[in-house]
């Protein structure tokens, strides 16, 4: 049981289908468009996106969001293994005709704060790479970043409490941080959001 999207000043939600061959998967996808607040739409009927297990995904003109498979130039692509509040965050930046892409996932660390070009003992990846937020994301992080609370930011951006908490849940894997006060710290140093 899912709960309508609040209210705000954004347009009607976009329309999704969803392209999986194992069907009990499909259903998984389905559900978690729904819980999202999109609405679900047939491959054939002009969706605005299509949310595509692997590479399930059939040629078309809406922009697909593929979770795993091979890089073939959709709008969006994601790990098979996204959480829910990502999936719905890639929809949307996807919808709103945005290029989505997830990195391998971060080893969080506190090692990896430091100087840009330093050496992380291990670690594949380089200081300098910025985590990939979604729009939605900088947009909470900025809030936070002066100083909202949940409840503030959900109203500023027209979108439930419980969908706020996500994104912060989100922020906090993506930048490696254990507060509110450390991401918005991480994000500032690089350079993702301006106070």
């Amino acid at each position: 049981m899912s709960a309508p999207p609040a209210p705000g000043n954004a347009g009607p939600a976009p329309r999704v289908a969803v392209a999986a061959s194992d069907p009990v998967r499909r259903l998984g996808l389905e559900a978690i468009v729904r819980a999202a607040g999109f609405a679900i739409a047939e491959l054939s009927a002009g969706a605005d996106v299509v949310l595509a297990d692997g590479d399930a995904g059939p040629p078309g003109s809406a922009p697909v969001l593929a979770l795993g498979g091979a890089e073939r130039g959709q709008a969006g692509l994601l790990p098979p293994d996204s959480p829910p509040a990502q999936i719905a965050a890639a929809l949307r930046a996807v919808a709103a005709g945005l290029v989505v892409r997830a990195g391998p996932a971060p080893r969080p660390s506190f090692d990896m704060i430091g100087e840009v070009g330093s050496e992380t003992g291990g670690e594949t990846g380089s200081e300098d790479e910025a985590p990939l937020l979604t729009p939605r994301e900088i947009d909470v992080l900025a809030a936070i970043g002066n100083g909202a609370s949940n409840k503030a930011v959900a109203r500023v951006l027209g979108i439930s409490e419980h969908t706020v908490k996500f994104h912060v849940e989100s922020l906090f894997r993506k930048l490696g941080a254990a507060s509110r006060a450390e991401a918005v710290a991480k994000g500032l140093g690089r350079r993702l959001i301006e106070l």
